[in-house]
């Protein structure tokens, strides 16, 4: 025989616990109340019985039959009473027990079956016994005399079926609303049941569990960083890789985005300000791409990649393409020069050729050489070299004001690497031929950089909103993100407490300057 087991489904768990539950709470409630209902009717039983027993004891013609032991006159007497009361017997007996009246009259002139002693001593008895016509509610009184003197008893029974009968009709109203209670808790289970089925998807308690340690081990051990979100914007779990990304504290779950992450493009993003796929956002020294997806209770759940290697490899990849770019456009320059030259010495113009090598050959090694002598921090001078080079191929002449100085004293050379080539390249790509100015001077340890342009200019309305994370006003490559340069400036400037401001340039176009405290060591005031 098969035997029967739990079910493994926790809507079939609940559903069949509740229901049992159910069940046994409205039996247990419908006996409590059936308990003191039935004591209930035994009282009043016997309170009434009682009661008929002294309005009989009243009868002074039945106390004087009594007393001359009138058999056949107590007789009357007393079927007329039951029979007017509907009580189950009325029967009177003499001082010594023997019965003068009964139902059956063959039992007149026997003594009673159940002790008449109490209330021949004058005492009013009610008990619920056995005697001759079964189980009865009885009330027993003395019968009296008019001057007071006891000639017997009076004892009214009330049966026990009658006291059952009313039982079973209030029990019919019991059970009906325990009924009604039942099939109402019954409803209310399947409903909650349905509900969790749905909302459990119909999986196994045991399935639940290994999910629950598996999506645990997941998230913890995944190198993107995972929010969840709640309907009210609070934060549900946030794994490692992304208290990390962020810099959240352990206790930020129940916590808004915005009283964890400062205003800007990241909280825009988490909270579903800003909606797109793969949008670039910028946490501390972090480029993050985040992703951002709504879930069916109104929260949502939002993953993010650390992109900051990757973007550093990038700029390291467009440096090399920039400089790529520059040898490319010396060879082309070198070519024509050789092809100029060529055409000189078959024409005979020796002197002229001469001349030509001359000027030539210096235009390029005294820019670079301006460079270096006032750029001597390695990093930034081939920076600029190299910058130079892409900006005479596009037509644009770049130059470093005569009044600019940069020892090789850099604090973090890479982040001032990274500040002048954003700067410059922005002034780039602004421009269709024109020029770009740079000014580097150090006062003291600050360092005050200084990128103009003779481009369109950046409108007032715009001069904050070119900080954001992934705001652009050019088409982004395949291979990366538009929208970080600036915003990278924004960040390294901010956390060295320096200052970043845009305006108009003595060029006519957008001018940058950067104010960077504590960037050189070693350098006194001027």
């Amino acid at each position: 025989m098969r035997r029967p087991h739990w079910p493994r489904r926790v809507f079939a768990q609940l559903l069949l616990s509740q229901t049992v539950i159910t069940v046994g709470v409205t039996a247990v409630t419908a006996g409590l109340f059936l308990a003191p209902v039935s004591r209930e009717l035994d009282r009043d039983a016997m309170d009434r019985a009682l009661a008929i027993a002294r309005v009989t004891a009243t009868d002074e013609t039945l106390a004087r039959a009594a007393a001359a032991r009138d058999a056949e006159t107590v007789q009357r007497n007393a079927e007329q009473i039951r029979i007017a009361t509907r009580a189950s017997f009325v029967v009177i007996t003499d001082t010594r027990g023997i019965r003068l009246s009964h139902t059956d009259p063959a039992r007149i002139g026997q003594r009673v079956s159940t002790d008449p002693e109490p209330a021949l001593r004058g005492e009013s008895v009610t008990a619920i016994q056995d005697g001759t016509l079964g189980r009865t509610a009885r009330g027993k009184v003395p019968l009296r005399t008019a001057d007071g003197r006891i000639v017997g008893e009076v004892s009214v029974g009330i049966s026990d079926g009658s006291i059952r009968r009313r039982l079973l009709s209030m029990a019919g109203g019991i059970l009906l609303c325990a009924g009604a209670g039942l099939a109402a808790g019954l409803t209310a289970t399947l409903l909650l049941a349905r509900r969790l089925k749905r909302r459990t998807h119909n999986i196994a308690v045991a399935d639940i569990a290994g999910l629950l340690v598996e999506r645990e081990a997941m998230l913890h051990g995944i190198r993107e960083g995972v929010v969840a979100l709640d309907g009210s914007g609070r934060v549900r779990l946030a794994n490692d890789e992304a208290l990390r990304l962020l810099a959240l504290p352990e206790d930020c779950r129940g916590r808004t985005v915005d009283d964890l992450l400062p205003p800007g493009r990241l909280a825009d993003v988490l909270s579903g300000r800003i909606e797109g796929p793969d949008l670039p956002a910028v946490r501390d020294d972090r480029v993050l791409v985040v992703n951002r997806m709504a879930t069916a209770d109104g929260g949502a759940v939002t993953t993010l990649r650390d992109r900051t290697e990757l973007e550093s490899l990038v700029r390291e990849l467009d440096n090399t393409r920039s400089l790529t770019e520059a040898l490319r456009a010396q060879d082309h320059e070198h070519a024509n020069r050789m092809h100029t030259l060529l055409g000189m010495l078959e024409l005979g113009w020796t002197d002229q050729a001469a001349a030509f090598i001359c000027d030539r050959s210096g235009s390029h090694a005294a820019l670079a050489a301006r460079i270096g002598e006032q750029v001597q921090d390695p990093h930034v001078a081939a920076l600029l070299v190299g910058k130079a080079a892409v900006a005479a191929e596009r037509g644009i002449r770049l130059a470093v004001t005569a009044d600019s100085h940069l020892p090789d004293a850099a604090v973090d050379a890479r982040a001032l690497v990274t500040v002048v080539g954003n700067l410059v390249d922005n002034a780039l790509d602004a421009l269709d031929g024109g020029t770009v100015e740079i000014r580097l001077r150090p006062v003291g340890a600050t360092l005050l950089v200084e990128v103009a342009d003779s481009g369109p200019g950046v409108p007032p309305d715009l001069r904050e909103l070119i900080f954001e994370e992934g705001w652009t006003s050019k088409d982004a490559p395949a291979h990366r993100p538009r929208g970080l340069g600036l915003a990278m400036v924004r960040r390294l400037v901010e956390r060295s407490g320096g200052r970043l401001a845009v305006g108009t340039g003595p060029l006519g176009g957008a001018r940058f300057t950067v104010e960077l405290p504590e960037a050189l060591i070693g350098v006194e005031t001027a």
